[in-house]
């Protein structure tokens, strides 16, 4: 079984040449009243503002594959014009959430069970990576590739996100061919593990 440690240089390998992705980013507008109400809605009360979707995570088993359960306008239009939204990710052991980018927003996860690995790529591509324990936080910049991935083999782990925009938007990395270069040094490996044609964008939700 691969250690930890290696288990974080390989992705270090997949994040660190995506960095060069070049996302178009923006944000949220400001809305000049309280609340925005959809022309769809008919009854406006305080169930507007409440979402209960996130009602079946409680007491559920936990899942056999990554589970991201995101909340945003799209889910609860009450988000609109609030430049806020949240996701829960239910890890189950050994699992990733794989590079990826949110163009509109930074990502702040909190850890509430379990152990991740985590790491995010800046635009000079340095790589920042931590190992995270419950109750830690950790910031992922906005419209910088990143990862998450639970390196226990045996126990799963849950953690829940904030984004600054109702719609934080999600462009996944995907790796289409991998190719080592054979040189010398981890750091040509970062650098030159994938071909840059290997590399594609795919903007999702």
């Amino acid at each position: 079984m691969a250690s930890a440690s290696s288990t974080l240089v390989f992705f270090s390998l997949l994040v660190i040449p995506f960095a060069v992705v070049q996302i178009a980013m923006a944000g949220d507008p400001d809305i000049i009243s309280d609340f925005l109400i959809p022309p769809n809605v008919t009854t406006f009360d305080g169930s507007f503002f409440t979402f209960t979707g996130m009602r079946a995570l409680v007491g559920a088993q936990p899942p056999s594959a990554l589970k991201v359960s995101k909340v945003s306008a799209a889910e609860f239009p009450a988000l609109t014009g609030q430049s806020v939204s949240y996701a829960v990710l239910q890890f189950p052991a050994g699992t990733t959430n794989p590079p990826h980018v949110h163009p509109r927003s930074a990502e702040l996860l909190f850890l509430a069970d379990g152990s991740l690995q985590v790491g995010f790529v800046d635009t000079t591509n340095k790589l920042f990576t931590q190992t995270l324990q419950a109750g830690d936080m950790f910031i992922f910049p906005k419209g910088l590739v990143h990862f998450q991935y639970n390196a226990d083999a045996q126990n799963t782990a849950l953690a829940i996100s904030a984004f600054g925009s109702a719609s934080a938007g999600t462009v996944a990395i995907v790796v289409q061919r991998l190719r080592p270069t054979g040189r010398e040094g981890e750091g040509a490996a970062l650098r030159d593990f994938a071909d840059e044609d290997a590399i594609s964008g795919v903007a999702s939700g």
